[in-house]
């Protein structure tokens, strides 16, 4: 079974293509990289397959069921997409006990133990405000992983984390993947599209192709 199939999706706003004719067909247990500049579509398009935005026309399967009409939701997803909604007067431990009493499939020692691979102190008391912004980027890492989803997509997961915090989140983004995890990144990185990916993407005015460009490009 495929982990996703796009066919012919397109979706426009107020008249204007945001995602153009998109096909796509995605392996399970591999890790796919999309590039793109800003206003490419990548963004719209890990929307449209978390179940964000509906397509204006096309049809998007996720693990074999249909978006809109089988399944609202992707059922094991774990995500980021731009700014992830934490409570900001909770510190980290908390605001991700919260998020997972919504499918109550984890306990709090689970919690923990994502919240330190990301190389954060899961007793920290300050409140999610007085993060750093690395901080923030490594807690939600952190919760779209600690449910150990079978789809995890990440846009510019390595935003504002500094070189070690980068090298340390893509040997967990690996290991996820030996897990069976499916994984979508979005980057304007190529180094981390180029490490990580098994296949590769470019948008461009949302239109998909196969990328093979490396480093030196």
């Amino acid at each position: 079974m495929k982990a996703i199939q796009m066919i012919n999706v397109n979706k426009t706003i107020k008249g204007r293509p945001i995602l153009n004719d998109v096909s796509l067909s995605l392996d399970s247990g591999r890790i796919y990289g999309f590039l793109g500049r800003n206003g490419s579509g990548k963004t719209m398009l890990f929307r449209a397959i978390c179940g964000l935005i509906k397509p204006t026309s096309g049809k998007i399967y996720v693990f074999g069921k249909k978006l809109g009409s089988d399944i609202s939701f992707p059922e094991s997803l774990g995500v980021i997409i731009e700014n992830v909604g934490f409570w900001p007067q909770y510190s980290g431990l908390e605001n991700l006990k919260y998020i997972a009493s919504i499918k109550n499939i984890i306990d709090e020692a689970q919690i923990k133990t994502s919240i330190a691979r990301l190389g954060l102190d899961p007793g920290d008391k300050r409140s999610y405000s007085k993060y750093s912004l690395g901080m923030k980027q490594k807690l939600g890492i952190a919760q779209a992983i600690m449910e150990k989803p079978d789809l995890i997509v990440l846009d510019e997961p390595t935003n504002s984390i500094d070189e070690e915090g980068v090298i340390s989140v893509r040997h967990i983004l690996l290991e996820e993947k030996q897990r069976g995890a499916t994984i979508l990144i979005a980057s304007h990185n190529r180094e981390d599209i180029d490490y990580l990916s098994d296949e590769k993407f470019k948008m461009e005015n949302g239109s998909l192709t196969n990328y093979q460009g490396g480093l030196k490009e």
